[in-house]
């Protein structure tokens, strides 16, 4: 018979009573609580017993014990196993252990907190319970001792960001800065204090010896102005008005642009601003004929303009919110020149997107919707019966890098990964776009008609987006690139 059971004992089974494994049952201890009470474990006897009965003493002293009843020998067990209870004392004892084990480990979490000065509550909470996830109550009469104060002092949780940050600094701090090791910390995001390096070394902006770098900063940024003043400052003389004027070059579409930037509100609505940006598109598109100027071009100026604006701002100011007229002049211009360099250094690398009739964008679209047709199928089918084409909708996706589809914070996060990956900007970024587009397949499929899945897909549900979800989100397409990028001929439309 199970020593759980509620039946009662039989004479000849008395001797064998909770002896199997040499203790208890299983050598499993339950914990006095409302799951566990200690009323399950005792055999029901007779309802009544005799008030007289010579075994009401040893009833009580088990009653007054407060150790644990698992802990006792076999012999007491094995007497209290002849005793017949009634419901009513079986609960009142219940009760009288329960409220002194409560008082016994709540007088021990108290020690223990006063020992490790952990996070104090305020008197009235620890009169009335410790807290959520705390399943032991305090005694509403205890106090600590008066030589022993508790410490209102914050919670110690251990800082892996901090950890982090000393290992970025320790890689960067040179002489040579290993860009294997620096590609593989910044995989998983870099921390804001040392994110604008980062991102200068992993552009191949910045050389990764030390001593290089503060030569190359300055004859680059002095190379930068001096194309501003070659070309920009002089672009309303009439010598230069045919080229300001060029439709191939898009500068028109430049000035058009720039007011439209108010992804950040506050910050690019500033003259200021809106004028760096102006300066920088139309060196670029200057400097780049093939291909000039092309509308979107300016959103991928913008995280590298923040990261690097956020090297002179304290950390618990807001970018978005930033004054940038309360900066000097010299630091404007060091993160002018910065931001134009490591947006050449990127568009370097997906130019062809932005050539002539776009044909690095043509193809990416062909190879995500090969991708989505090879890795869900049920959403490739519902697309396509609804006569959804992959160029409506991932066509900005690949022009803008995803930029108008998430926030910023989120696109700063996402470029590094983008830098830390060989081809980030041209070949991953396939990878998470579709990552991207299956993580809403279900709300995808629950639109039945073309308009609806285009609306749902051009305002799509990111605005409350942090790194939690970025990192989901890199961790699928990384599982996509594993699968698929030493296999590219499975990405080809087959004929």
């Amino acid at each position: 018979m199970s020593a759980f059971s509620n039946e009662p004992l039989k004479d000849g089974n008395k001797s064998g009573f909770w002896k199997k494994g040499g203790g208890f049952p299983g050598s499993i201890k339950p914990v006095y609580g409302a799951q566990h009470p200690p009323l399950q474990m005792m055999p029901r006897g007779k309802e009544e017993r005799s008030k007289g009965s010579s075994k009401k003493d040893a009833f009580r002293d088990f009653e007054n014990k407060t150790s644990d009843a698992w802990d006792d020998g076999d012999d007491d067990l094995l007497v209290m196993a002849n005793i017949q209870m009634s419901m009513r004392d079986v609960q009142s004892t219940a009760k009288a252990v329960m409220e002194n084990h409560s008082k016994q480990f709540s007088a021990q979490n108290q020690q223990n907190a006063i020992k490790d000065h952990v996070t104090a509550v305020p008197s009235a909470t620890l009169s009335h319970g410790a807290g959520p996830g705390v399943g032991v109550r305090m005694n509403s009469a205890w106090k600590p001792p008066k030589s022993t104060p508790i410490r209102f002092t914050k919670e110690v949780v251990p800082d892996r960001e901090a950890t982090k940050l000393e290992k970025f600094r320790s890689v960067l701090a040179g002489p040579n800065t290993d860009l294997d090791e620096l590609r593989k910390l910044s995989w998983s995001g870099i921390p804001k204090a040392v994110r604008a390096t980062a991102w200068k070394i992993l552009s191949g902006y910045l050389p990764a010896s030390v001593d290089r770098r503060e030569p190359t900063l300055q004859r680059k940024r002095h190379e930068y102005f001096s194309f501003i003043e070659q070309y920009y400052d002089t672009r309303h003389q009439e010598m230069h008005q045919d080229t300001f004027r060029q439709q191939h070059l898009g500068l028109g579409t430049i000035l058009k642009d720039i007011p439209r930037m108010t992804s950040l509100a506050h910050l690019f609505q500033q003259k200021v601003v809106q004028e760096i940006f102006e300066r920088i598109l139309y060196i670029w598109a200057i400097r780049h004929p093939a291909s000039g100027y092309v509308q979107g071009i300016n959103d991928l100026v913008t995280p590298f303009f923040v990261v690097f604006l956020s090297e002179f701002i304290e950390n618990d100011v807001e970018s978005e919110n930033f004054d940038v007229s309360l900066l000097p002049k010299e630091a404007l211009n060091t993160i002018e020149a910065d931001s134009f360099w490591c947006t050449s250094k990127l568009l370097d690398g997906i130019q062809d997107n932005y050539t002539f009739a776009q044909p690095g964008i043509q193809m990416k679209v062909n190879a995500l919707k090969e991708l989505i047709k090879r890795i869900d199928v049920p959403l490739y089918r519902h697309l396509e019966e609804q006569c959804v084409e992959f160029l409506q909708f991932s066509f900005r996706w690949m022009n803008n890098l995803l930029m108008r589809e998430i926030p910023l914070r989120c696109t700063i996060r996402l470029w590094d990964t983008y830098q830390a990956e060989e081809n980030g900007f041209a070949d991953f970024h396939l990878y998470v776009c579709a990552a991207f587009l299956v993580r809403f397949t279900q709300d995808i499929k629950r639109e039945q008609d073309f308009q609806g899945i285009l609306m749902f897909l051009q305002n799509l549900p990111t605005h409350h987006w942090q790194n939690k979800e970025i990192g989901e989100l890199l961790a699928e397409a990384y599982k996509l690139k594993y699968m698929f990028a030493d296999a590219p001929n499975h990405l080809s439309k087959k004929k």
